[in-house]
C-alpha cells in the first residue's frame, strides 16, 4: 500500500484520559512513562523514532495526548553509551516529525531531572483537563 493510501485510512477514535509519550532515543521516555504510570495515569510508550509509518503513535496508541520528550545529541550522548551517531539521531527526528507536528506538550529534558519532566507533563496534562484515573490503574501499571 502506497503511504498516500495509508494516510487517507480513517483513524480510531482516541481513548479517553490515554497519554502516549514518543520522542528520539535517551530523551526519558520510559522514565515519564513509568513516573505517569505509578502516579495513576494511562501512559505508553510508543516507539515512533523507529517506524516508517509517521502516524503509527496515533494508529496504535490512540492517545487523547501526545507528549514529545526532546533532548539534544550532546546529552544522549551521555546518556546512552555507546553514542549515537548524528546521522541517526537526525533519522529519529525525521521520523518524529508528524509526532512533534501534533503533540499536545512538548519537553526538552536536557536541563531537566526526571521528576522535573514529570511535573511539567503533569501541570499541562491538568491544563489539558487529564487528570490520574487512581489507585486501583497504579497498582495494575
Amino acid at each position: 500500500m502506497a503511504p498516500e493510501e495509508h494516510d487517507l485510512r480513517p483513524y480510531a477514535p482516541p481513548e479517553p484520559g490515554r497519554v502516549a509519550v514518543v520522542g528520539v532515543c535517551a530523551a526519558g521516555k520510559s522514565t515519564l512513562v513509568r513516573l505517569l504510570r505509578q502516579a495513576g495515569y494511562e501512559a505508553r510508550s510508543c516507539a515512533q523514532e523507529h517506524s516508517y509509518v509517521g502516524d503509527m503513535w496515533r494508529r496504535l496508541s490512540r492517545p487523547q495526548v501526545l507528549v514529545y520528550v526532546d533532548a539534544s545529541l550532546e546529552v544522549i550522548s551521555q546518556r546512552r553509551q555507546p553514542a549515537y551517531e548524528p546521522e541517526y539521531i537526525a533519522e529519529q527526528r525525521r521520523r518524529l516529525a508528524h509526532a512533534r507536528e501534533h503533540c499536545h506538550i512538548y519537553v526538552h529534558t536536557d536541563d531537566l531531572a526526571p521528576v522535573q519532566v514529570f511535573e511539567r507533563v503533569v501541570t499541562a496534562l491538568a491544563a489539558l483537563g487529564i487528570e490520574p484515573r487512581g489507585a486501583e490503574r497504579r497498582d495494575s501499571a
